[in-house]
């Protein structure tokens, strides 16, 4: 399929543009180690990446948010990753050439992301790929995060673009969600974390990448 009368497009960060997972890995396996627990591996990490701290606290200790020591464990979590966010995380192959052919046709694009404000905004700014970009909306710019549908208006409202004119790409269930509930097309990012046992053909989006150079044949520059 190819989508017509697009005047932007939208990505998720994590998962989706950059591949952050070796960062975030590191961040919550320095915590058991700390402990004087065995390290784990990045491949047990990666599928969770994107789910942040609820997901890595989870892999690594078997922790959800309703245990008792989950919010100091949260912030420990957070200083580690704040310390390391850049050193291993890296542009998808293809995202750069991707982004470019983007500038080239004059098609603005821009970020909404879960991730706080806190680490989105230093490790977008410490990235060249996020120069070009129009917009960043994090998890705590508007008083809701993805899968509610407010980010990614407000993303299109600072971009002055109809909603339905834009393209909402993302490697989680919670972004497809978002992007029809916000009236956009939408593009499942299959190469991304996906999370565990998620069943994308599920998620129901418009279409489907398995690399970011495969974008440029669904939209008519």
């Amino acid at each position: 399929m190819k989508f017509q009368n697009i005047h932007a497009i939208l990505f998720d960060l994590d998962g989706t543009l950059i591949d952050s997972a070796p960062d975030l890995g590191a961040a919550v396996d320095k915590m058991r180690v700390d402990r004087g627990m065995s390290s784990l591996p990045l491949a047990h990490y990666r599928p969770m990446a994107g789910a942040g701290a609820r997901g890595m606290i989870a892999l690594a200790f078997g922790h959800t948010p309703e245990h008792p020591d989950y919010e100091a464990m949260k912030e420990e979590f957070f200083r580690n990753y704040e310390a390391c966010m850049t050193e291993r995380t890296f542009a998808f192959e293809g995202v750069v050439q991707m982004i470019e052919s983007l500038i080239a046709a004059k098609l603005p694009w821009g970020v909404v992301t879960n991730k706080s404000k806190r680490f989105a905004e230093p490790l977008t700014q410490a990235m060249p790929l996020f120069k070009t970009s129009a917009v960043l909306v994090c998890g705590d710019t508007t008083p809701y995060a993805k899968p509610h549908p407010a980010p990614l208006l407000e993303a299109a409202k600072r971009m002055g673009v109809e909603p339905s004119s834009c393209l909402y790409v993302g490697d989680d269930e919670r972004d497809i969600v978002a992007g029809h509930a916000a009236g956009m097309k939408t593009v499942a990012a299959t190469y991304g974390y996906l999370g565990l046992h998620s069943d994308v053909q599920k998620w129901q989006a418009h279409a489907h990448i398995q690399s970011p150079s495969e974008l440029a044949t669904l939209v008519s520059y």
